[in-house]
C-alpha cells in the first residue's frame, strides 16, 4: 500500500514518459457540456436543473459521448470546445445500463474525434490521463472490478483511478496510446482502503449499443426490471433512503426507513446482491418478491417492476 501511495503522489506531480501528454492530440476531443432540465423532470430534484460536465467527440459528425446524468431529460444542450466555440447540440440517446449519453453538436467544433480503446489492454498500475473541460492530469488505474449504485445501477467491470479529478462527470480517460478507455461517472472517497479516486465507465460497453442509440435513442434489448427504490448500505443491511415518486416500490407500500432483507427467501446484504437477484428474475414487468422490515415488522411485498424509461420524461428530449 505504501508503495502504491508513493506512486500516486509521484504521478500527480509529473507526466511519465510514454503517457499521453496534455499538448497531444487526445485532448482535442474533450469538450464541455452544459444542459438545462425542466423543473418537473423526474431527476430535477436529485441532479438539478442546470448541469455541467465533460464529453468526448467520437466522430467527425459532431457526435459526443458523455455520462448520461448530464443530459437525461434535458430540454437544451450546449457544447463548448477547447477554443471556446460554443454551439447548440441535440440529445441523441441515453442508456441507463451503461450510464452513457450521446449528444450531437449542431455547429462546427475545433475538435478531433477520439480513437476508442479497450480496458482489456489495461493493467492495474498503468498511468492514464484523465481529462475534463477544467483540465487534465495523470492518474493511476487502481482496480478493475464491479460496481453497484443505489439508483439500480450495476456494472460488471468499472475502472477505478486515483488521484481523482474534481471535474469527473463525463471526463475522458485516455490510455498511454491516446485511446479513449472510459467516461467519468463518480468521485469516490475510497477506491481502495481510504484512497480517494474516480470511477469510469469502460468504453467497451459502447459499441454493442451504439447502433441502437443512434437509431432509436435507447438500447432495444429487453429492459432490466426497475423497482424504484434507493437503498443505502448500513451496518451490513440495506436501508431504503428514498423511493421514486409514483414508482413500483412506492406503489407497493415500501418507504424510506424500510430495510430490504431479501429477494424472496434469498437474503441480501448489499446493493450488488440485490440488483443481481432482481435481474435474475427476468426483464421489466416481472414481479419482484421482497422481504421487508419496517415499523410493523417483517412483511413480504411483491413489487411489479417497470421499464425505467417509462417513468423518466425523455420524450421531449429525443
Amino acid at each position: 500500500m505504501r508503495r502504491l501511495a508513493f506512486l500516486i503522489v509521484l504521478v500527480a506531480l509529473t507526466v511519465p514518459a510514454g503517457s499521453p501528454r496534455a499538448d497531444g492530440n487526445p485532448l482535442n476531443a474533450v469538450v464541455e457540456i452544459r444542459t438545462t432540465v425542466p423543473a418537473d423532470a423526474r431527476t430535477a430534484d436529485s441532479l438539478g436543473t442546470e448541469r455541467i460536465g465533460g464529453g468526448v467527440l467520437i466522430d467527425s459528425g459532431g457526435l459526443i459521448l458523455t455520462i448520461g446524468y448530464l443530459m437525461m431529460e434535458s430540454d437544451a444542450v450546449w457544447v463548448t470546445d477547447a477554443a471556446a466555440n460554443r454551439v447548440p447540440a441535440e440529445t441523441v440517446g441515453y442508456d441507463h445500463e451503461t450510464g452513457f449519453g450521446l449528444v450531437r453538436a449542431l455547429g462546427p467544433l475545433e475538435a478531433t474525434p477520439a480513437r476508442l480503446g479497450s480496458f482489456a489492454d489495461l493493467t492495474v498500475g498503468d498511468t492514464l490521463l484523465a481529462a475534463g473541460p477544467g483540465g487534465a492530469r495523470p492518474t493511476v488505474l487502481i482496480d478493475l472490478r464491479s460496481f453497484a449504485g443505489g439508483w439500480e445501477y450495476l456494472l460488471d467491470t468499472a475502472l477505478y483511478t486515483s488521484p481523482p479529478i474534481p471535474n469527473f462527470g463525463g471526463a475522458a480517460l485516455f490510455a498511454k496510446d491516446g485511446r479513449l478507455v472510459g467516461i467519468g461517472s463518480l468521485m469516490l472517497r475510497d477506491v481502495i482502503g481510504k484512497l480517494p479516486g474516480n470511477l469510469y465507465v469502460p468504453i467497451d460497453l459502447l459499441p454493442p449499443i451504439l447502433g441502437d442509440l443512434l437509431a432509436f435513442g435507447h438500447a432495444t434489448s429487453p429492459a432490466q426490471p426497475w423497482i424504484g427504490l434507493y437503498p443505502n448500505e448500513v451496518d451490513g443491511g440495506l436501508v431504503v433512503g428514498r423511493v421514486a415518486p409514483g414508482g413500483p416500490a412506492q406503489t407497493a407500500g415500501i418507504g424510506p426507513g424500510d430495510v430490504i432483507l431479501g429477494v424472496g427467501e434469498e437474503p441480501v446484504a448489499d446493493m450488488e446482491q440485490l440488483w443481481r437477484k432482481v435481474r435474475a428474475l427476468g426483464s421489466a414487468g416481472v414481479a419482484v418478491p421482497l422481504k421487508v422490515l419496517g415499523g410493523s415488522g417483517v412483511r413480504d411485498v411483491v413489487v411489479t417492476s417497470r421499464d425505467r424509461r417509462g417513468w423518466l420524461k425523455l420524450e421531449r428530449s429525443y
